[in-house]
């Protein structure tokens, strides 16, 4: 068994009149305090399509404790129904970006960039980051900046089956990924030069919730969730102008993303499900599938992986936990937030937890 790393700083649990906390991303701000941004639904239901905002909490002693919630933005500042996906980024100049997406309907769904120049008191005009209209996911915590400055988004495309905007039947659970980048900070985007579709006709998925990598020889190394037992990867050798045909890769998982990052110092680390939902696997159906949670590290650019750990234990631990952010503490500490739902819940998707570990626990030098 895994030995499980790290304590709770934070839980919010869904309550009446807000059935769902779900995925964020941190930011270290200049005052010393850190950022958190995350999805918070709002009504009657946790559906991906309900009413959602983005929520602001704070923390001023590394993690540790958590302010109470501010509203950053709500989906009725767009004409929306609703807004989610966050990620958080440091621009050129020194503002903030805040990247989310704007959920029309399943006809569009785009990310899209706010700027803040005070430190998140007040944002800029939103410029949408996805060229051509269309329902593209981009996950939580997935925007990129390249070591050439080059900004860098992993979308997942979704045609329509029909005209209805509306409903679910319309929708064309079958993704295709789309590499999005911008030259100039985010002023304006294009397209790579190709798409990526999985080259496994039995697949009812597609690609799903891609990510993105730079690793030190400059090769960019994307991924992407499927329905086939584990991640599918593929590569650019170009700073994300043109990508390699997808295929299997090490991480096995059900359908459910995974999160990396690189470490202080240089190693990367992955944090996933690594159980695929395997015909004979017992699975309650709040879970979706998505435990345990366990993390890896890799010293050699992803080539091997080892120092595993767990943040939730599929013997112990009752519940389904995914969309995980990444954020690393003055070189000392790891904090990971993440939907991490029980049964009580309902949804995996409805509660929001934050972990905090110390980086020499999984580390060790």
């Amino acid at each position: 068994m895994l030995s499980k790393k790290g304590k709770i700083v934070c839980d919010i649990r869904p309550k009446e009149g807000y059935p769902r906390n779900s995925e964020g991303a941190f930011l270290d701000l200049s005052d010393g305090r850190i950022l958190f941004i995350y999805s918070r639904f709002y009504g009657e239901t946790y559906s991906d399509t309900a009413k959602a905002g983005l929520a602001a909490r704070y923390s001023a002693d590394d993690g540790e404790t958590w302010s109470d919630d501010e509203w950053a933005v709500k989906p009725d500042d767009h004409g929306a129904r609703n807004v989610m996906s966050v990620s958080l980024l440091r621009m050129q100049n020194g503002d903030i970006g805040l990247f989310y997406l704007i959920r029309y309907g399943f006809q569009d769904m785009r990310l899209h960039l706010r700027r803040s120049s005070d430190e998140g008191k007040t944002w800029g005009e939103a410029v949408c980051c996805i060229p051509g209209p269309g329902y593209y996911v981009t996950n939580n915590d997935r925007v990129v900046r390249l070591s050439s400055g080059r900004l860098i988004i992993p979308a997942a495309y979704h045609k329509m089956r029909s005209d209805d905007g509306e409903h679910w039947r319309a929708f064309d659970s079958r993704g295709v990924v789309h590499f999005i980048v911008s030259d100039d900070d985010g002023a304006t985007w294009k397209e790579a030069q190709n798409y990526c579709a999985i080259p496994a006709p039995r697949s009812k998925r597609g690609l799903l919730e891609p990510g993105v990598v730079e690793l030190a020889s400059g090769v960019l190394w994307g991924w992407a969730r499927t329905d086939m037992g584990c991640q599918y990867e593929m590569y650019s050798m170009d700073g994300g102008d043109s990508w390699s045909l997808p295929a299997p890769s090490f991480f096995t998982s059900p359908d459910s993303p995974l999160s990396m990052k690189r470490m202080p110092g240089g190693p990367l680390l992955a944090v996933w499900n690594p159980i695929p939902n395997y015909p004979s696997r017992a699975i309650e159906k709040h879970t979706a599938g998505r435990t345990p949670l366990i993390g890896a590290i890799s010293r050699d650019e992803g080539k091997t992986w080892g120092h595993y750990f767990a943040m939730e234990r599929e013997e112990e631990d009752r519940g389904g936990y995914c969309y995980t952010a990444i954020h690393f503490v003055r070189d000392e500490s790891l904090l990971l937030a993440y939907c991490a739902g029980e049964a009580e819940d309902v949804s995996c998707l409805s509660r929001l937890r934050i972990r905090k570990i110390r980086l020499a626990d999984i580390a060790p030098e």
